[in-house]
């Protein structure tokens, strides 16, 4: 063997040797794998979306935190479990009602609803009403909307008659159970409020 050959083992060492010293002084040898935060811990919530589905994100998030502090479980391990069993207990599906319920109940509390007037347009696209239904709900003013709907009640409603049972049950990965139960969610709150608006006519 030539010296050439020898030289890349020594080099390779010498290299792996000096990453490993610049990790070390700089407290790479301090690792600690992130922990999951507590179940009942008050998590600040922000979502990129907007309109509906940016407040079904929040709702979302919030109330799985919730559900998991009633389960004395983290949020993780209360997707995982979903995820793995395939079959909700009554007492997930309960915990993950009331969640949504205080989810809505505390951006209430912060003001961080929207009138409903501001979701109005957003939700009639998104329906299957007929054009000239759509038009005279467009109409009608914001004071009007906001006087005869409001948001936390379109959102009570529609959390009261969600199927949550068979969300959870449809639950295929562990990492997806706020995009899922967010998606079902938006599409409830969006004909809910339609069928709401239409009322108003």
């Amino acid at each position: 063997m030539n010296a050439r050959a020898l030289a890349f083992p020594v080099v390779a060492a010498v290299l792996v040797s000096g990453v490993l010293g610049v990790q070390l002084a700089n407290g790479g040898g301090d690792f600690v794998p992130a922990r999951s935060a507590p179940p009942c811990a008050h998590r600040a919530v922000t979502s990129v979306s907007t309109g509906i589905e940016g407040l079904s994100e929040q709702l979302v998030l919030i109330g799985l935190d919730g559900a998991a502090c009633r389960l004395h479980v983290t949020r993780e391990a209360l997707a995982l479990d979903l995820a793995e069993s395939r079959t909700p207990t009554d007492a997930q599906v309960n915990a993950v009602r009331a969640g949504l319920l205080d989810a809505v109940n505390r951006l209430k509390a912060e003001g961080k609803l929207p009138p409903a007037s501001q979701l109005t347009d957003e939700a009639l696209d998104n329906s299957n009403l007929n054009g000239l239904v759509k038009a005279a709900i467009r109409a009608l003013p914001d004071s009007l909307i906001n006087s005869l709907l409001k948001t936390d009640d379109v959102l009570r409603r529609t959390i009261n008659d969600l199927d949550i049972r068979s969300m959870l049950t449809n639950l295929n990965d562990p990492d997806q159970l706020s995009q899922q139960i967010n998606a079902a969610v938006t599409k409830a709150v969006e004909e809910s409020l339609a069928a709401r608006l239409r009322g108003l006519l």
